[in-house]
């Protein structure tokens, strides 16, 4: 087991979803008979992990992972019942909570746990799948060097991004910081994020990496049946245009608007409460390559500010809770 990139991204794993261990299992014989997945990489905050730990299909909740191929979230893991198969000495009675999610080809299988109960929601697991879903791409990769360096530069920034947050509690300020982040790690240069207006009809922007479309600290409102950003909105589906240089131009907010006309543009929904109330677009005016691995961080990014906004989301709701419980108990004591 000698993969630094692997345990570097395990390690941006563990930092993303606070938890104890992470580990990654890749098949041994791809192709050729029974599978068996061996330990490829682990970043642990103990050193009780077994580096030669095997998967034997159905042995243990990894193991049967590995054999059916289907993630598995257990909040409240109970070592009595099931084992985990890949720690030494009773490490693993100190785990209360874990998940994992296999790679969509069936050639990998990463598992991650914790000291706490409860650590993980389905939407942790959505975006572990996404982590799953980018390493077997870098697997499958013939080109390793290059997209060593590309994996290094995205999960750097989702670090940055996870810092950013504990850093800056003003609204603005961390969405300035994020949008900077992600348009310098994907390579385009422009980066936004448009919400959708109260009114159910129009769209405007929240906030811009730059200067383009905001002007005198107040932004235009774009018709939902305009431009690329109002089909996102309209379809709930992410939309990537871009490659050589005969893609055609990118009507960002419709043709007949006074933007910039792009060659590349990815835009993806941001779902709150069920519905898109908001879209991440990152878009060049030269024309640029969009494989899977840039769309893959492009949708980290996109369901990290979905997270951010839907638990600023409940946090107004709970205050608005008790101001009013708080009112409705004043006024009962005055009567």
């Amino acid at each position: 087991m000698n993969n630094s990139l692997h345990e570097k991204i395990l390690g941006i794993i563990c930092s993303v979803f606070d938890a104890y261990t992470a580990v990654l299992f890749l098949n041994d014989n791809p192709g050729r008979g029974q599978a068996v997945f061996s330990l490829d990489a682990v970043f642990s905050l103990g050193n009780k992990v077994n580096s030669e730990a095997r998967l034997q299909p159905g042995q243990g909740l990894a193991g049967w992972i590995a054999s059916n191929r289907a993630p598995l979230l257990v909040p409240n893991f109970d070592q009595r019942r099931s084992n985990l198969g890949y720690y030494l000495d009773n490490e693993e009675q100190n785990i209360k909570a874990f998940m994992s999610c296999p790679f969509p080809g069936g050639g990998g299988v990463i598992c991650v746990d914790s000291k706490r109960q409860y650590s993980f929601s389905e939407r942790d697991q959505k975006l572990l799948f996404l982590f799953a879903e980018f390493l077997d791409n870098l697997c499958l990769s013939g080109e390793q060097e290059e997209s060593q360096a590309e994996a290094l530069r995205y999960y750097a920034a989702l670090r940055l991004i996870y810092v950013l947050r504990r850093e800056h509690s003003r609204w603005d300020e961390f969405l300035h910081g994020f949008l900077d982040i992600v348009s310098k790690a994907a390579g385009f240069e422009y980066c936004a994020l448009f919400t959708k207006q109260p009114d159910g009809e129009n769209y405007g922007v929240e906030g811009e990496n730059y200067p383009l479309l905001i002007k005198n600290d107040a932004s235009k409102l774009y018709n939902l049946n305009r431009g690329m950003v109002g089909w996102v909105f309209r379809n709930s589906s992410p939309l990537f245009n871009g490659g050589d240089s005969g893609v055609p131009e990118a009507p960002l907010l419709g043709r007949s608007e006074d933007a910039p006309a792009f060659q590349s543009l990815m835009a993806l929904p941001l779902i709150i409460q069920r519905k898109v109330r908001g879209v991440l677009c990152l878009a060049s005016k030269s024309p640029l390559p969009i494989g899977a691995d840039v769309q893959d961080f492009a949708r980290m990014a996109s369901e990290h500010l979905a997270l951010f906004l839907e638990n600023l989301y409940v946090k107004c709701r709970l205050r608005d809770l008790h101001k009013s419980m708080t009112e409705s108990e004043n006024k009962k004591i005055v009567s």
